[in-house]
């Protein structure tokens, strides 16, 4: 659950039924997070995070809400332009190469960019790619695209598997370490990169 506060922007609130008291610390958002017994009512979360606001500043290292603001923004719109690219974008190659999928689903997973999963249930394939594609160039968008599909074929990282990619993206070698210098996380500036 979140509750919206004017100084510390969204706060996280964690009602955990093994809680005895009320717990503050940093998400692994930024965000600031309050853990609470399971029944706590809101307006008590509210009045807790009101007459603690001097400890929380002095005991917690939190991020500046506007930039959090501004990533979770960022984030929203990013996962709206995934959700209308990616799809198509994984489809076009699929049908170019003969690949076959079963599922297709956008994530932001903080450190993949893309995953091939084969399920031992049914061996039903999903593919997912990360809203961060939205934020790299075409070519390193279709990298990871046409690498998750060679996955169908090869389930780990063989000579045969790189032969398959290759196939695809000659210049795939390339294309993979410049993403290697980059993170799938949303990125933001905060106004301290600027000073």
């Amino acid at each position: 659950m979140l509750i919206s506060d004017p100084e510390f922007g969204e706060v996280v609130v964690r009602k955990n039924a093994m809680s005895r008291s009320v717990k503050f610390s940093v998400a692994t958002s930024g965000r600031l997070q309050i853990s609470v017994p399971k029944y706590t009512p809101d307006f008590l979360i509210k009045k807790y995070l009101n007459t603690s606001r001097e400890q929380i500043r002095t005991k917690l290292n939190l991020k500046d809400p506007t930039t959090q603001r501004s990533r979770d923004t960022k984030k929203k719109l990013l996962m709206k332009q995934a959700k209308s690219y990616l799809p198509y974008r994984l489809e076009y190659f699929a049908k170019k190469y003969g690949y076959h999928y079963d599922r297709f689903r956008v994530s932001h997973a903080s450190t993949r960019w893309g995953s091939c999963t084969r399920h031992s249930s049914n061996g039903s394939t999903t593919i997912s790619l990360n809203i961060g594609l939205m934020q790299v160039p075409e070519p390193l968008q279709d990298y990871v695209i046409l690498h998750e599909l060679a996955h169908l074929n090869h389930m780990n990282h063989s000579a045969a598997f790189w032969a398959e990619v290759a196939q695809h993206d000659p210049k795939y070698k390339i294309h993979r370490k410049a993403l290697s210098t980059l993170n799938p996380g949303v990125w933001t500036i905060s106004s301290n990169m600027l000073k």
